[in-house]
């Protein structure tokens, strides 16, 4: 995994709430990959009842801060370390911008799903979308692929995904059907009023990000 020293604290600090339709009627027990600085750990505590909050981060100075939002944080990469301790289980596990970064995100999924994720419990997962315009245009017309501190093509994103791929990346033998939501499309905004007008039929073009979740069934 690529180093984010040269990252701000703004790129660790936010809580996700866009993932709210997606998340569980009760949390319980919650394991975040990727946590950063808390915030969606600390909103989840607050807001929705979580019983007992565990962060996973790479980045110390990120980890030391959601040490006082969550229960527990973990300083390590995932990819190559499980959490210490005993074998533990959870009801619900975020993955927010977190696997596009990883070298291997099918066998963390594959990890996630058979070691960590409770029966009946949600993974979700918001991952960019490379069909995005700001992307698919300058690659078309200006054959340009510039890569960037942040956004769609943050230099420090290995693996880059569409909608139909960030859904096969969860496809798997415990895993159930895939939901898969676009934000953005509330209110009058350009972007829903373009999406009206055609039918939905350069949504994916305009989706900046997909978020998604799935329950283990088995």
């Amino acid at each position: 995994m690529q180093s984010y020293s040269d990252k701000s604290g703004d790129y660790f600090a936010h809580a996700r709430k866009e993932i709210e339709p997606l998340l569980p009627k009760k949390c319980g027990r919650v394991l975040e990959i990727g946590c950063g600085s808390g915030a969606t750990l600390g909103w989840l505590r607050r807001d929705h009842q979580a019983l007992h909050t565990v962060g996973v981060e790479i980045a110390e100075s990120a980890a030391e801060h959601a040490r006082t939002l969550a229960n527990e944080v973990f300083c390590l990469d995932f990819e190559r370390h499980d959490l210490p301790g005993d074998a533990q289980h959870f009801d619900l596990i975020l993955c927010l911008d977190v696997l596009e970064h990883m070298v291997d995100p099918w066998a963390v999924v594959n990890r996630l799903a058979t070691r960590y994720l409770e029966t009946g419990g949600t993974l979700v997962v918001s991952l960019p979308n490379v069909r995005h315009y700001s992307v698919v245009l300058p690659l078309l017309f200006g054959g340009r692929w510039d890569y960037e501190d942040a956004g769609l093509l943050d230099r420090t994103h290995l693996r880059f995904f569409t909608k139909a791929s960030a859904m096969a990346l969860l496809t798997h033998p415990q895993l159930g059907p895939v939901t898969c939501i676009a934000t953005g499309f509330d209110g009058w905004t350009a972007k829903r009023v373009l999406n009206t007008v055609t039918l939905g039929l350069f949504q994916e073009l305009v989706t900046y990000q997909n978020f998604l979740s799935v329950s283990k069934v088995a």
